[in-house]
C-alpha cells in the first residue's frame, strides 16, 4: 500500500506553525432560488438554516439508506444563494442528485467545477496572512464573505476549528492566480496536494474514495465529533438511519489512527487484531520523519492503546485527530 503522502520535518512545521497554500480542482455546485436553502435543507446532513446567511457548514448527501455519496463544505451566501465545494469525485452524485430532486420552480443548480477552482490555505498564521495581504477576512470561524461580480467574484471563507484547513477561497483560475501572487508576497508558502492530503489525515477527516466508500455511514467517519449531522433540523434524504443509530444503536465501525515506528512497507490495506482477526481497512497513509500515521475504519473493539498489524508490521491504534504535530517532528 503505498502512502497518501509524505511530509520533512520543515514542511510539518509550515503546516502547524506557519501558512501554505495549495490550489485545486474540485466540485463546485451553485444551487439559487426562491427555495434554495429549503431544498437543500431537505436533501444535505446538516442544518444549514439556523447559522444565517454568511455561514460555512460541512454536511454530506446520502442515499436513502443513509450511507455517504458526497461530502462537501456549504458556503451559504445567503437563503436564495448557496454554493457547494466538494471533491472531484463528488460532482457526479452531487450533479445528478441536485438535478433530479430540486424543483426547477424554487431551485436550480449550475455546475461550476469547469470555470472556479479552490484554493485551502492551511496553518496557524494563515488568516493573519490573508489579511496582510490585502483580503477581505471573515470576522469568525464558519463565516463567508464574497468580493467582487461575476467572472471576477472571489469567496473567502473561514470553517470550524476542527478543519484540515484555516481558510478557503474560491474562484476562476484567473483571479486565483492573482490571489496566490498577493498571498506569496505576504509570505503564504506555495504547497502541493501532498500537503492537504496530510493536513486532512493529520486532522482525522475522512476522504471519498479513502475512509469514505460504498456504504460507509456518517457515524463511522467521525460525522459526530466533525459536526457534519444535524439531529433536530427535521427530515433529509438519508435521515431515518442516521437517526436510528444515535438514538437507539452504534455503528460497528468506526474511524480511528494508527501510528507505526519508521515507514513501513505495508504489502496491503487489512488490518488485523491480536489474534489475527480481520479488523478493518486502512483508508491513508502519511509517512512522518519518524513515524507513519493513517486513518483506517476499525471495528469497535479495537480501541486506543490495541496493537494490530498490517503486512507484518505492528502498529498502535490511537485516538483522533492525531497528537500535537510536534510529536512526531
Amino acid at each position: 500500500m503505498q502512502p497518501s503522502a509524505k511530509l520533512n520535518a520543515e514542511r510539518l512545521s509550515q503546516l502547524r506553525d506557519g501558512a501554505v497554500m495549495v490550489r485545486t480542482p474540485a466540485s463546485i455546485i451553485e444551487v439559487q432560488g426562491a427555495g434554495a436553502l429549503q431544498c437543500l435543507q431537505g436533501l444535505l446532513t446538516n442544518d444549514l438554516a439556523g447559522p444565517g446567511d454568511g455561514s460555512v457548514v460541512y454536511t454530506a448527501l446520502l442515499t436513502q439508506k443513509g450511507m455517504i455519496t458526497a461530502d462537501m463544505w456549504v458556503l451559504r451566501l445567503r437563503a436564495q444563494r448557496l454554493v457547494m465545494v466538494g471533491d472531484p469525485q463528488a460532482r457526479r452524485p452531487m450533479t445528478m442528485t441536485f438535478g433530479h430532486s430540486l424543483p426547477p420552480r424554487l431551485a436550480q443548480a449550475t455546475d461550476l467545477s469547469d470555470t472556479r477552482e479552490v484554493l485551502w490555505l492551511m496553518g496557524d498564521l494563515a488568516i493573519a496572512a490573508l489579511a496582510a495581504a490585502g483580503f477581505r477576512v471573515p470576522d469568525g470561524e464558519s463565516r463567508v464573505i464574497a468580493t467582487g461580480q461575476g467572472a471576477k467574484e472571489l469567496l473567502v471563507s473561514r470553517p470550524q476549528t476542527l478543519a484540515h484547513f484555516r481558510a478557503l477561497l474560491v474562484a476562476a483560475p484567473d483571479v486565483l492566480e492573482r490571489s496566490e501572487q498577493a498571498l506569496a508576497q505576504a509570505g503564504v508558502i506555495p504547497g502541493s496536494a501532498e500537503d492537504l492530503e496530510a493536513s486532512r489525515i493529520l486532522a482525522g477527516w475522512p476522504r471519498l474514495g479513502a475512509e469514505i466508500r460504498d456504504k460507509t455511514l456518517p457515524q463511522e467517519v467521525r460525522y459526530d465529533e466533525i459536526q457534519g449531522l444535524s439531529y433536530t433540523k427535521g427530515c433529509y434524504l438519508g435521515q431515518e438511519t442516521v437517526a436510528r443509530l444515535h438514538f437507539r444503536g452504534h455503528t460497528n465501525r468506526e474511524l480511528r489512527g494508527l501510528i507505526w515506528h519508521g515507514a513501513p512497507e505495508l504489502e496491503n490495506d487489512t488490518v488485523l487484531g491480536p489474534e489475527g482477526q480481520i479488523l478493518g481497512t486502512v483508508g491513508s497513509l502519511l509517512v512522518l520523519p519518524n513515524v507513519t500515521v493513517g486513518l483506517a475504519i476499525l471495528r469497535r473493539e479495537a480501541n486506543p492503546g490495541t496493537v494490530v498489524s498490517t503486512g507484518g508490521h505492528y502498529a498502535r491504534v490511537v485516538p483522533l485527530p492525531f497528537a500535537s504535530l510536534t510529536s512526531y517532528a
